[in-house]
Order: structure tokens, then sequence, then C-alpha cells
């Protein structure tokens, strides 16, 4: 039997994608490196003196929150909140309620800085700016 082609004939005409692959591929590094991404901060200003000085007692009486590492993750003098929105009503009304009281945030030494970010964040909001961190003394 006679063919009129050759197999190899039909083997020279399928197109050769990879070159277009590389290009495709090349293009899409290239948007995600210049994509735009908007990075979120938040300004907190950190005392710039010795360690010594910066920590120190109190002496009277204060509103602490507490921010913990396992559910619930928010607590006001000791009282555990199982929501943000609870939290943050109790401690705005504590607050107003008691504006002679510094606010101390005590978190747990494993507590996410997520939690912590999130609270510092509310209470750069709602104008709270009157704050302290708890600090254990190191021995190093």
């Amino acid at each position: 039997m006679i063919k009129s082609q050759s197999s190899l004939f039909d083997e020279e005409f399928k197109p050769d994608l990879t070159p277009l692959l590389d290009i495709i591929f090349i293009v899409m590094v290239f948007l995600l490196l210049t994509a735009n991404i908007t990075i979120k901060t938040m300004e907190v200003a950190i005392p710039q003196t010795e360690d010594a000085q910066v920590l120190s007692d109190q002496n009277k009486t204060v509103i602490t929150v507490n921010i913990l590492t396992s559910e619930p993750k928010w607590a006001i003098d000791g009282e555990s909140f199982a929501n943000w929105n609870a939290f943050t009503r109790t401690l705005l009304e504590k607050v107003t309620m008691s504006p002679e009281r510094d606010l101390i945030i005590s978190p747990d030494k494993s507590a996410d800085v997520e939690s912590m970010l999130k609270l510092l964040a509310w209470l750069q909001t709602n104008n709270i700016d009157a704050t302290n961190i708890v600090m254990e003394e190191s021995t190093q």
C-alpha cells in the first residue's frame, strides 16, 4: 500500500508550545513582582530609655486588660470575654466611668502578637492613649 504522506511529515507541522509557556511564565512573574500590595501599619511610640528606667511599679488602682493564649482571648480585671464586641464595649464603659484609672495591658508570654496589635489599634481608634504594658524583668 502506498501512503501519500510520511509519518515524519505529520510531526513537522505540530506547534511547539514550549516557548509560549516560557513567555507566559515570565509575564506572570513580572506581574506578580510589580503588583501593588497595600501594607497597613500602625505607629507605636516606644520610650528611648534604659530598661531599668522604663520598668516601674504600679501603686494605684488600674484597669487591667489581659490577652490570653487560649479562648477566651480577652479579659478585663480577670473577667473573661468570649467575643471581641462584648470585650470592647465593657472596656470602653470602664475607661469612661473611671478616667483617673490607668489602663494596663498584661499579655501572656505566649499570646499571639495579632491580638496585641488588634487591641492597640482599637485603643488608638478610641483615643485611649494612657496605656502601660506589663513586662517581667529578665535576669539576663
